[in-house]
């Protein structure tokens, strides 16, 4: 069963400006709901060099139909020159909660 509802996976330097970002999609009703999880430490490959960074989780909930304006406002909004952000839908959920957020996250 398809909900109609996609979740986004955004990594962001620190907790303010995830929280910055959160607040953006929400604030506009791109996305109903924005999780900020703090802590994470990230090992990856970035131009030729193995670096590691203190960064921020922000999970986003919204419409799957607006992944891509969420895509293009992170990238607007973020100061990294290439944001993380993943999509995947979600297939089943509590019906209550799945239209709740339909609701909430207007078609953009």
């Amino acid at each position: 069963m398809m909900t109609g509802v996609s979740l986004v996976y955004v990594t962001a330097e620190s907790p303010e400006q995830a929280q910055a970002i959160g607040h953006a999609l929400v604030e506009e009703h791109i996305a109903a709901c924005a999780n900020i999880i703090p802590g994470m430490r990230s090992i990856y490959w970035w131009q030729g060099k193995l670096e590691e960074a203190d960064e921020t989780v922000l999970i986003v909930k919204t419409r799957s139909e607006n992944v891509g304006a969420v895509i293009r406002r992170v990238k607007e909004l973020h100061s990294y020159s290439v944001p993380c952000v993943l999509a995947w839908p979600i297939d089943a959920g509590n019906s209550d909660y799945v239209n709740w957020l339909l609701g909430e996250a207007r078609t953009s």
